[in-house]
Protein backbone atom coordinates (compact mmCIF):
# COMPACT_ATOMS: atom_id res chain seq x y z
CA UNK A 1 0.00 0.00 0.00
CA UNK A 2 2.61 2.06 0.68
CA UNK A 3 4.67 2.04 -3.16
CA UNK A 4 1.28 2.22 -3.97
CA UNK A 5 0.96 5.73 -2.38
CA UNK A 6 4.47 6.46 -2.89
CA UNK A 7 3.78 5.97 -6.75
CA UNK A 8 1.06 8.24 -6.94
CA UNK A 9 3.24 11.03 -5.27
CA UNK A 10 6.15 10.70 -7.37
CA UNK A 11 3.77 10.68 -10.54
CA UNK A 12 1.91 13.59 -9.14
CA UNK A 13 5.10 15.41 -8.49
CA UNK A 14 6.20 14.78 -12.03
CA UNK A 15 3.30 15.88 -13.41
CA UNK A 16 3.32 19.36 -11.46
CA UNK A 17 7.28 19.52 -12.49
CA UNK A 18 6.35 18.88 -15.92
CA UNK A 19 3.45 21.53 -16.04
CA UNK A 20 6.35 23.95 -14.44
CA UNK A 21 8.56 23.70 -16.86
CA UNK A 22 6.09 24.12 -19.73
CA UNK A 23 5.16 27.58 -18.15
CA UNK A 24 9.02 28.15 -19.00
CA UNK A 25 8.19 27.40 -22.96
CA UNK A 26 11.14 25.05 -23.16
CA UNK A 27 11.67 25.04 -27.16
CA UNK A 28 11.42 29.51 -27.01
CA UNK A 29 13.99 29.34 -24.26
CA UNK A 30 16.44 26.64 -25.68
CA UNK A 31 16.73 29.45 -28.35
CA UNK A 32 17.36 31.79 -25.68
CA UNK A 33 20.39 29.57 -24.17
CA UNK A 34 22.10 29.19 -27.63
CA UNK A 35 22.21 32.88 -28.48
CA UNK A 36 23.06 34.06 -25.30
CA UNK A 37 26.16 31.73 -25.10
CA UNK A 38 26.78 32.25 -28.60
CA UNK A 39 26.91 35.80 -27.88
CA UNK A 40 29.35 35.61 -25.13
CA UNK A 41 31.45 33.47 -26.84
CA UNK A 42 31.37 35.77 -29.69
CA UNK A 43 31.73 39.13 -27.22
CA UNK A 44 34.64 37.43 -25.25
CA UNK A 45 38.07 38.81 -26.50
CA UNK A 46 40.24 35.61 -25.64
CA UNK A 47 38.75 31.99 -24.94
CA UNK A 48 35.80 32.67 -22.25
CA UNK A 49 35.57 31.47 -19.24
CA UNK A 50 33.14 28.34 -18.74
CA UNK A 51 31.70 29.58 -15.52
CA UNK A 52 31.08 33.14 -15.94
CA UNK A 53 29.55 32.29 -19.32
CA UNK A 54 27.52 29.17 -18.39
CA UNK A 55 26.58 31.54 -15.09
CA UNK A 56 25.26 34.53 -17.85
CA UNK A 57 23.38 31.80 -19.86
CA UNK A 58 21.81 30.64 -16.76
CA UNK A 59 20.23 34.00 -15.70
CA UNK A 60 19.57 34.69 -18.94
CA UNK A 61 17.65 32.07 -19.18
CA UNK A 62 15.77 32.18 -15.99
CA UNK A 63 14.34 36.01 -16.80
CA UNK A 64 13.26 34.64 -20.30
CA UNK A 65 11.43 31.38 -18.38
CA UNK A 66 10.45 33.90 -16.00
CA UNK A 67 8.64 36.39 -18.57
CA UNK A 68 7.19 33.27 -20.50
CA UNK A 69 5.23 32.19 -17.21
CA UNK A 70 3.86 35.74 -16.39
CA UNK A 71 3.45 36.24 -20.23
CA UNK A 72 0.81 32.83 -19.78
CA UNK A 73 -0.29 34.36 -16.93
CA UNK A 74 -1.84 37.23 -18.99
CA UNK A 75 -3.40 34.99 -21.40
CA UNK A 76 -4.72 32.33 -19.82
CA UNK A 77 -7.91 33.07 -21.24
CA UNK A 78 -7.23 33.90 -24.97
CA UNK A 79 -4.98 30.39 -24.54
CA UNK A 80 -8.21 28.43 -23.71
CA UNK A 81 -9.55 29.80 -26.90
CA UNK A 82 -6.99 28.50 -29.34
CA UNK A 83 -6.14 24.97 -30.25
CA UNK A 84 -2.48 24.87 -30.17
CA UNK A 85 -2.48 26.24 -26.62
CA UNK A 86 -5.74 25.40 -24.73
CA UNK A 87 -3.98 22.49 -23.04
CA UNK A 88 -0.91 24.46 -21.60
CA UNK A 89 -1.17 24.64 -17.47
CA UNK A 90 -3.39 27.31 -16.76
CA UNK A 91 -6.03 27.03 -19.36
CA UNK A 92 -6.29 23.58 -18.46
CA UNK A 93 -6.42 24.28 -14.61
CA UNK A 94 -3.59 22.20 -13.56
CA UNK A 95 -1.13 25.43 -12.04
CA UNK A 96 -3.14 28.12 -10.55
CA UNK A 97 -3.01 31.61 -11.17
CA UNK A 98 -1.29 32.28 -7.94
CA UNK A 99 1.16 29.51 -8.32
CA UNK A 100 2.00 30.77 -11.86
CA UNK A 101 2.49 34.15 -10.73
CA UNK A 102 4.65 33.52 -8.10
CA UNK A 103 7.04 30.90 -9.73
CA UNK A 104 6.67 33.33 -13.00
CA UNK A 105 8.10 36.43 -10.44
CA UNK A 106 10.90 34.01 -8.48
CA UNK A 107 12.30 33.22 -11.95
CA UNK A 108 12.72 36.13 -13.20
CA UNK A 109 14.10 37.50 -10.05
CA UNK A 110 17.01 34.74 -9.51
CA UNK A 111 17.45 35.19 -13.27
CA UNK A 112 18.22 39.05 -12.94
CA UNK A 113 20.14 38.69 -9.24
CA UNK A 114 22.42 36.30 -10.89
CA UNK A 115 23.16 38.67 -13.55
CA UNK A 116 24.16 41.57 -11.41
CA UNK A 117 25.88 39.30 -9.08
CA UNK A 118 27.98 37.40 -11.71
CA UNK A 119 27.81 38.76 -15.47
CA UNK A 120 27.75 42.89 -14.41
CA UNK A 121 25.60 45.80 -14.78
CA UNK A 122 24.83 46.21 -18.19
CA UNK A 123 23.47 42.63 -19.04
CA UNK A 124 21.77 42.93 -15.77
CA UNK A 125 20.04 46.29 -17.10
CA UNK A 126 19.29 44.84 -20.89
CA UNK A 127 17.84 41.57 -19.42
CA UNK A 128 15.39 43.87 -17.14
CA UNK A 129 14.58 45.86 -20.62
CA UNK A 130 13.54 41.96 -21.98
CA UNK A 131 11.73 40.97 -18.79
CA UNK A 132 9.69 44.49 -19.03
CA UNK A 133 9.35 44.88 -22.87
CA UNK A 134 8.14 41.60 -22.85
CA UNK A 135 5.46 40.96 -20.35
CA UNK A 136 4.23 44.76 -19.63
CA UNK A 137 4.89 45.94 -23.26
CA UNK A 138 4.67 43.41 -26.00
CA UNK A 139 2.01 40.99 -24.20
CA UNK A 140 -0.97 43.46 -23.68
CA UNK A 141 -0.41 45.10 -26.99
CA UNK A 142 -1.09 41.66 -29.01
CA UNK A 143 -4.77 42.13 -28.33
CA UNK A 144 -4.63 45.60 -29.70
CA UNK A 145 -2.27 46.23 -32.95
CA UNK A 146 -0.60 43.88 -35.05
CA UNK A 147 2.28 46.37 -34.63
CA UNK A 148 2.79 44.10 -31.02
CA UNK A 149 5.02 41.59 -33.36
CA UNK A 150 7.54 44.65 -34.31
CA UNK A 151 7.75 45.40 -30.85
CA UNK A 152 7.98 41.58 -29.19
CA UNK A 153 10.90 41.26 -31.73
CA UNK A 154 13.16 43.32 -29.62
CA UNK A 155 13.17 41.55 -26.07
CA UNK A 156 13.19 38.13 -28.48
CA UNK A 157 16.70 39.90 -30.13
CA UNK A 158 18.34 40.73 -26.76
CA UNK A 159 19.53 37.78 -25.28
CA UNK A 160 22.57 37.31 -27.79
CA UNK A 161 23.30 41.06 -26.64
CA UNK A 162 23.14 39.83 -23.23
CA UNK A 163 25.64 37.46 -23.56
CA UNK A 164 27.77 39.46 -25.63
CA UNK A 165 28.01 42.73 -23.09
CA UNK A 166 28.57 39.76 -20.18
CA UNK A 167 32.19 38.66 -21.89
CA UNK A 168 32.78 42.01 -23.80
CA UNK A 169 31.79 44.70 -21.63
CA UNK A 170 30.63 46.83 -23.95
CA UNK A 171 28.22 46.54 -26.64
CA UNK A 172 29.59 48.22 -29.59
CA UNK A 173 29.18 47.40 -33.60
CA UNK A 174 29.32 43.84 -32.79
CA UNK A 175 26.46 43.68 -30.00
CA UNK A 176 24.37 45.86 -32.60
CA UNK A 177 24.42 43.41 -35.36
CA UNK A 178 23.85 40.31 -33.18
CA UNK A 179 20.97 42.12 -32.60
CA UNK A 180 20.09 43.42 -35.75
CA UNK A 181 20.18 39.75 -37.10
CA UNK A 182 17.50 38.25 -34.71
CA UNK A 183 15.24 40.79 -34.97
CA UNK A 184 14.95 40.93 -38.80
CA UNK A 185 15.14 37.07 -38.91
CA UNK A 186 11.93 36.87 -36.10
CA UNK A 187 10.02 39.30 -38.58
CA UNK A 188 9.45 36.56 -41.84
CA UNK A 189 9.65 33.86 -38.76
CA UNK A 190 7.16 35.39 -37.18
CA UNK A 191 4.63 36.18 -40.29
CA UNK A 192 5.08 32.29 -41.55
CA UNK A 193 3.53 31.34 -37.57
CA UNK A 194 0.56 33.89 -37.98
CA UNK A 195 -0.18 33.05 -41.62
CA UNK A 196 -0.49 29.18 -40.38
CA UNK A 197 -2.27 29.85 -37.32
CA UNK A 198 -4.36 32.40 -38.57
CA UNK A 199 -7.82 30.14 -37.86
CA UNK A 200 -6.68 30.19 -34.02
CA UNK A 201 -5.43 33.80 -34.02
CA UNK A 202 -9.19 34.74 -34.79
CA UNK A 203 -10.44 32.83 -32.55
CA UNK A 204 -8.63 34.43 -29.41
CA UNK A 205 -9.52 37.96 -31.18
CA UNK A 206 -5.43 38.48 -31.76
CA UNK A 207 -5.30 41.35 -34.58
CA UNK A 208 -2.36 39.44 -36.26
CA UNK A 209 -1.86 41.36 -39.48
CA UNK A 210 -3.47 38.05 -41.53
CA UNK A 211 -6.73 39.04 -38.91
CA UNK A 212 -6.91 42.23 -40.30
CA UNK A 213 -6.05 41.89 -43.79
CA UNK A 214 -7.10 38.05 -44.72
CA UNK A 215 -5.60 38.08 -47.76
CA UNK A 216 -2.31 37.83 -46.45
CA UNK A 217 -0.60 40.68 -48.72
CA UNK A 218 0.84 42.81 -45.75
CA UNK A 219 2.25 40.00 -43.76
CA UNK A 220 3.94 37.80 -46.82
CA UNK A 221 5.21 41.27 -47.74
CA UNK A 222 6.99 42.10 -44.53
CA UNK A 223 8.39 38.50 -44.66
CA UNK A 224 10.15 39.54 -47.41
CA UNK A 225 11.00 42.72 -46.89
CA UNK A 226 12.98 41.54 -43.39
CA UNK A 227 14.15 38.17 -45.32
CA UNK A 228 15.93 40.65 -47.77
CA UNK A 229 16.89 43.11 -45.50
CA UNK A 230 18.41 39.92 -43.53
CA UNK A 231 21.06 38.84 -46.16
CA UNK A 232 23.55 42.36 -46.04
CA UNK A 233 22.78 42.87 -42.16
CA UNK A 234 24.14 38.95 -41.99
CA UNK A 235 27.47 39.70 -43.08
CA UNK A 236 27.94 43.01 -40.60
CA UNK A 237 29.88 40.55 -38.34
CA UNK A 238 32.53 40.15 -40.33
CA UNK A 239 32.48 43.93 -41.49
CA UNK A 240 32.75 44.47 -37.64
CA UNK A 241 35.67 42.05 -36.88
CA UNK A 242 33.13 39.56 -35.05
CA UNK A 243 33.93 37.17 -37.46
CA UNK A 244 35.86 35.79 -40.23
CA UNK A 245 35.46 36.16 -43.92
CA UNK A 246 34.58 32.60 -44.31
CA UNK A 247 31.66 33.57 -42.21
CA UNK A 248 30.35 35.99 -44.66
CA UNK A 249 30.96 33.94 -47.84
CA UNK A 250 28.68 30.96 -46.15
CA UNK A 251 25.94 33.71 -44.43
CA UNK A 252 25.12 35.13 -47.74
CA UNK A 253 23.79 32.00 -49.36
CA UNK A 254 22.25 31.19 -46.87
CA UNK A 255 20.63 34.31 -46.47
CA UNK A 256 19.57 33.87 -50.38
CA UNK A 257 17.98 30.77 -49.30
CA UNK A 258 15.68 32.14 -46.71
CA UNK A 259 14.73 35.16 -48.40
CA UNK A 260 13.80 32.28 -51.46
CA UNK A 261 11.42 31.41 -49.26
CA UNK A 262 9.68 34.25 -48.36
CA UNK A 263 9.66 35.17 -52.26
CA UNK A 264 8.04 32.13 -52.71
CA UNK A 265 5.49 32.76 -49.42
CA UNK A 266 4.77 36.64 -50.99
CA UNK A 267 4.02 35.33 -54.23
CA UNK A 268 1.38 32.26 -53.24
CA UNK A 269 0.86 32.90 -49.83
CA UNK A 270 -0.45 29.35 -49.50
CA UNK A 271 -0.06 26.99 -46.08
CA UNK A 272 2.85 24.63 -47.83
CA UNK A 273 5.22 28.26 -48.69
CA UNK A 274 4.66 29.70 -45.15
CA UNK A 275 5.61 26.42 -43.63
CA UNK A 276 8.60 26.45 -46.06
CA UNK A 277 9.66 29.44 -44.76
CA UNK A 278 8.57 28.81 -40.99
CA UNK A 279 10.82 25.88 -41.10
CA UNK A 280 13.36 27.67 -43.23
CA UNK A 281 13.86 30.46 -40.77
CA UNK A 282 14.21 27.71 -37.84
CA UNK A 283 17.18 26.18 -39.36
CA UNK A 284 18.68 29.67 -40.59
CA UNK A 285 19.16 31.07 -37.43
CA UNK A 286 21.28 28.07 -35.83
CA UNK A 287 23.13 27.44 -38.70
CA UNK A 288 24.22 31.38 -39.03
CA UNK A 289 25.55 30.87 -35.22
CA UNK A 290 27.93 27.25 -36.09
CA UNK A 291 29.52 29.32 -38.62
CA UNK A 292 30.20 32.65 -37.08
CA UNK A 293 31.33 30.61 -33.91
CA UNK A 294 33.37 28.06 -36.28
CA UNK A 295 34.85 31.31 -38.09
CA UNK A 296 35.20 33.51 -35.33
CA UNK A 297 38.86 34.00 -36.07
CA UNK A 298 39.07 33.15 -39.62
Amino acid sequence: MKDAVALVQHATLGRAASDFLALTKPRLNLLVVATSGAGYYLGAPGRPELAAMIETIVGTALVAGGSAALNQVYERETDALMSRTRLRPLPAGRVSLLDATVFGLALSGAGLLLLALFANLLAFALAAVTLLVYVGIYTPMKRLSPAATYVGAIPGALPPVIGWVASHGTIGVGGVALFAIVLLWQIPHFMAIAWICRDDYGKAGFPMLPIIEPSGRRAARQALVYALALVPVSVVPTLAGTAGVMYAVLALPLGAALAWFAIRFAATRSDPDARRLFFGSIVYLPLLWVFMIWFKHS
